[in-house]
């Protein structure tokens, strides 16, 4: 039978189990720098997920631009992380800002971008009764929609816009187990989130041609992410969170988490998964 790779237990050359097949020890293989050279623009990347994402596309080797709301945090990122990450204001909402980024990375990066991630979101009023259907809000079911689904859509737009006459790219949004399964998150957000798994469907389903990639990634519910990259709730709405939602997990382990999520980011930018 066909030997499986588990992600635990990844194949590795001899030289990665320090050996080099003779029984003498060998140096370690360096991994590849799967995005060398490419430009790349997060949305939401000054703090949370987005931060993971920026940083772990800088390390292989990807020309970040942090595409976020939060001056501070995000010069502050740019800055640590070196001349191959900036940062640029871009509210997702307002398509004029979401043109502005793009073009913003045109013009700094030679008229390339090769990957777009769709990243900012809110999570909503975490509070029980805003968690109610009971007690549906439409101001703030917009507001969430606005956001998460508009702003995938208008990053899905411009993204397109400047890689489909280049026949490449990679358009990848962050959508959420909460699209999958009930229960699990507000209902404006579980809602937000199905519409991203139907906007990529649909978009892949056109950009493909064209050579554009089109994916979604389902996140674990990652609340002290949420927490720290975003100001939606309270500290008494967080508790309320934690009491009604069984899914807050040590923050070492969603460290691990998140991990796992961007570095599958990563791998969904490969050349080879055009129709993906």
């Amino acid at each position: 039978r066909p030997e499986i790779a588990h992600a635990h237990q990844p194949v590795m050359s001899p030289s990665h189990h320090g050996w080099d097949g003779n029984g003498a020890a060998a140096v370690p293989t360096p991994m590849p720098k799967r995005l060398d050279g490419k430009v790349a623009i997060v949305t939401g990347g000054a703090r949370g997920i987005g931060e993971a994402i920026v940083r772990l596309f800088a390390k292989h080797g990807a020309r970040v631009v942090i595409a976020d709301i939060d001056d501070a945090a995000g010069e502050a990122l740019a800055s640590a992380l070196g001349p191959q990450v900036s940062f640029v204001r871009c509210d997702v909402s307002v398509e004029d800002d979401v043109r502005r980024a793009v073009d913003w990375a045109l013009s700094r990066h030679g008229g390339r971008l090769d990957v777009y991630c769709n990243n900012a979101g809110v999570l909503g009023r975490q509070t029980r009764a805003a968690r109610s259907i009971l007690s549906f809000d439409a101001a703030e079911f917009d507001r969430v929609l606005r956001v998460n689904a508009l702003g995938a859509a208008l990053g899905m737009k411009h993204a397109a816009r400047a890689m489909a006459p280049r026949r490449a790219g990679s358009i990848v949004s962050v959508a959420s187990v909460a699209a999958v399964l009930g229960g699990l998150g507000p209902h404006a957000y579980t809602a937000s989130k199905h519409a991203i798994v139907g906007l990529t469907k649909n978009a892949a389903c056109e950009l493909g041609a064209h050579g554009v990639r089109v994916n979604c990634v389902a996140t674990p519910m990652l609340i002290n992410a949420w927490r720290q990259g975003h100001d939606d709730a309270t500290a008494d709405a967080d508790r309320d969170l934690d009491l009604d939602l069984d899914v807050t997990v040590p923050s070492d382990q969603e460290v691990e988490k998140m991990e796992e999520v961007v570095r599958g980011l990563a791998t969904l930018k490969g050349p080879t998964l055009r129709y993906i």
